[in-house]
């Protein structure tokens, strides 16, 4: 396969694991509606379902592999043939589709889950991949927990079923365990110890148990993975999955990285706010990148010098994620500098004497209200004007 190795694919899967959120179920037409969007933004691939598991899936990857034609849309399933027939069966009308399968690759999940042995698991895997190939050329395989997986048979796994047909291998830190150089460093391992590596992408899809799936999913990319797995927003079951905004992001921001993805950035904030009402689950004001307070300065000191130079304090333009701008806010640890921004932009241009005797009315203000607006101030200058 040739691939430019600088290129990062960006695997969406809001619609399958981000709806996986209790009380966050979509219908069909929204699943579409929010799937066109994500078209828009430049995913390489849709995640549109687990087809076997309900029909209401089933019928989602049906209509969603009608309603987009650019990304790869993609079907979960088990390491089994009725899960596979599911996915084959959903997917007919798909452009260009991909089946996602696998199974555990940790000990604690071939013992306690499947109650097997690794010979017995390996052997399902590379049958359910075989099987798989027959009707999909584009084989997604995941190594489940490969996170707490002993290296060496996630090593022999990966190759078993790279030979077995997968095109791509999805390394799944499943329980958000792992920290950044331990999950980077089993990144590197599989890219220097399995012989047909080269045959196949390495994807990164990490949960954010412990708040590290962005930090886990860069170093995976650092470290030769060329697909990251996320969902808009974080969303996804218990803490979430990676947030692809942020990953897109850092990626954007850190240029020495030298990686780079296909996404419209500008779209980010609509398509937030999209499937945050869709699914009904706010996004925290403090959320990097699409929060509400992601622009917004509110310290004196920082607002000084974001009023000098944006650049002192935003390393990230809101105009390039589509937020509709950065805001001062005003608060009782705004300074002068702040506080005459606002003014002016009110029609109210002080001199230096005169600023000083309204930024002090403006600070009791500000004591007894949490933040100001333009009435505030409007009904501030009209008492000292009375003054």
């Amino acid at each position: 396969m040739l691939h430019d190795p600088n290129r990062v694919y960006v695997f969406d899967t809001t619609l399958r694991d981000g709806e996986q959120v209790p009380g966050c179920q979509l219908t069909t037409p929204e699943k579409i509606e929010i799937a066109k969007e994500l078209e828009a933004l430049g995913v390489d691939v849709i995640e549109a379902g687990f087809p076997i598991s309900s029909p209401g899936d089933f019928q989602s990857v049906v209509e969603l592999s009608k309603a987009v034609s650019e990304p790869i849309i993609c079907a979960l399933t088990r390491a089994n043939k009725g899960d596979i027939d599911s996915a084959v069966a959903a997917l007919k009308y798909a452009k260009r589709p991909r089946i996602h399968t696998g199974i555990g690759s940790s000990d604690m999940h071939i013992k306690h889950k499947f109650n097997s042995t690794r010979e017995d698991i390996l052997a399902r895997a590379v049958e359910a991949v075989k099987y798989a190939k027959q009707f999909v050329e584009d084989i997604e395989f995941y190594a489940e927990d490969a996170g707490r997986a002993d290296v060496h048979f996630l090593a022999q796994m990966v190759e078993a079923v790279i030979a077995a047909g997968a095109t791509v291998v999805n390394i799944p830190d499943t329980n958000g365990y792992c920290l950044p150089d331990q999950y980077g460093s089993k990144i590197k391992f599989l890219k220097e110890n399995v012989k047909n590596i080269d045959q196949a992408i390495i994807s990164v899809h990490c949960h954010n148990d412990l708040g590290l799936a962005t930090a886990n999913s860069i170093a995976g990319l650092q470290n030769g993975a060329r697909q990251i797995e996320g969902t808009i927003n974080g969303i996804g079951e218990r803490a979430g999955n990676t947030s692809i905004e942020e990953v897109v992001m850092i990626l954007k921001t850190h240029q020495a990285l030298g990686l780079h993805t296909n996404i419209n950035t500008k779209n980010f904030y609509e398509l937030s706010r999209m499937v945050s009402s869709q699914m009904r689950m706010p996004v925290q004001p403090n959320k990097a990148i699409v929060g509400s307070n992601a622009f917004a300065h509110s310290s004196g000191i920082h607002q000084d010098g974001f009023l000098k130079n944006r650049e002192n304090y935003e390393i990230i333009r809101p105009e390039d994620v589509g937020f509709p701008d950065a805001s001062i806010v005003l608060t009782a640890r705004s300074g002068r500098h702040a506080l005459k921004f606002h003014l002016e932009r009110l029609g109210f241009n002080l001199s230096k004497e005169e600023l000083g005797e309204v930024y002090h009315r403006f600070l009791t203000v500000a004591d007894s209200k949490l933040d100001i607006n333009d009435q505030d101030l409007l009904s501030m200058m009209a008492k000292q004007q009375l003054a």
